[in-house]
């Protein structure tokens, strides 16, 4: 899931629980300090608890291909000292005077969103994702705290506004559950908006860490779950996730068999590409979602589209509420990610991996590993 940030300065001030403003002591974390940067071991600071605050020990932060967009500066935003993460696990250590039904040793999650507005329509819908006058993202975005711009899970410690903290049910692995926060609510939130369910066919297009999540959900949810990919070899893979069947995009005569058949496809190719020869698998009314690719796509013929009543929509990872109910979901089905969890120490290496598709199907940072 890509995220463009809206640099707009942060829209709470948070204040010192104590009373005090005694500086906070140093928190271990790794950082990009320029574009392009390896990630190497750096010192922050967090704000001093407030009122509404949680405080965080970090146990497992996930790696999101927008963590390594982020760090080379691709979408030409990026301000250094970086912190990536927001895929984030972990235990409360202290919390505000204002915050009830948390206690410190609950183990608790931060996704992609640490504010926003809170008073435009979508704020008021539970849609923060939508804010109409600019989130803060969990890392680079301006922000009163130490250091001007909010840094992310790749860190020992952090400090969330108990509205945008969620909890963990307790039957989910912890490591598992961290991509859940990012790859899993930008899977989960599409299938539930457009009401995926018992009775619909559902094509994931790509089986990554995106497309995994969406063929784990769509099963759960009763759908019959086709993977569609170009590589063979994913096809035993996708049916041990809970796909119903395979379809090669690349084999014409397959296409042609499963045209019409779709309700809905999940598009989680994280790159431009040509839609034309998926839109012929809809059936009429039926649904292209695009969640991967934020980049200009190769290409479209409005045809098919008008001919069968169809629909291209995009969607963005999901508010608070819709993010806790996802987690819950995942409690009630045992629902994780599948996981590589790897020390701080490896994570360039686990960036060069990502770059060639070399993981099943995402890397997980155990923070126990950073001193």
């Amino acid at each position: 899931m890509k995220i463009i940030p809206k640099r707009v300065q942060n829209m709470f001030q948070s204040s010192d629980d104590g009373g005090g403003s005694s500086k906070a002591p140093s928190i271990a974390a790794y950082a990009a300090l320029s574009e392009k940067a390896t990630l190497e071991p750096f010192a922050i600071e967090r704000r001093s608890v407030g009122a509404n605050d949680i405080e965080i020990d970090i146990e497992y932060c996930g790696i999101c291909h927008t963590d390594i967009h982020f760090v080379d500066n691709d979408m030409g935003v990026s301000a250094y000292p970086l912190v990536p993460g927001h895929e984030i696990i972990g235990r409360v250590s202290q919390t505000g005077s204002g915050v009830s039904g948390v206690q410190p040793g609950d183990r608790v999650a931060v996704g992609c969103l640490v504010e926003s507005c809170r008073s435009c329509a979508p704020c008021h819908n539970h849609l923060e994702q939508l804010c109409q006058n600019g989130y803060t993202l969990t890392y680079n975005s301006p922000t009163s705290d130490p250091g001007g711009m909010t840094y992310g899970g790749y860190s020992k410690r952090i400090v969330v506004d108990k509205d945008f903290v969620l909890r963990v049910p307790k039957r989910l692995d912890p490591a598992g559950a961290a991509p859940l926060l990012c790859a899993g609510i930008t899977t989960y939130s599409p299938l539930q908006n457009w009401g995926v369910g018992k009775g619909h066919t559902v094509g994931v297009i790509g089986l990554g860490g995106l497309g995994h999540m969406g063929v784990k959900f769509a099963h759960a949810l009763g759908s019959k779950v086709v993977m569609i990919t170009t590589s063979p070899e994913k096809g035993k893979d996708a049916r041990a996730l809970g796909a119903d069947d395979v379809l090669l995009s690349t084999d014409e005569t397959a296409m042609t068999k499963w045209a019409g058949q779709f309700d809905f496809l999940l598009n989680t190719i994280p790159i431009g590409h040509n839609l034309d020869p998926y839109m012929s698998l809809l059936r009429y009314d039926g649904i292209m979602c695009i969640v991967g690719a934020v980049t200009e796509m190769n290409g479209f013929q409005p045809g098919p589209l008008m001919a069968g009543r169809k629909s291209i929509v995009g969607s963005l990872i999901g508010g608070i509420k819709e993010t806790q109910d996802m987690l819950d979901f995942c409690g009630k089905h045992n629902i994780t990610s599948d996981v590589e969890v790897i020390s701080i120490q490896e994570v360039n290496t686990a960036y060069d991996r990502m770059l060639k598709s070399d993981v099943k199907y995402r890397f997980v940072i155990d923070l126990s590993t950073l001193s």
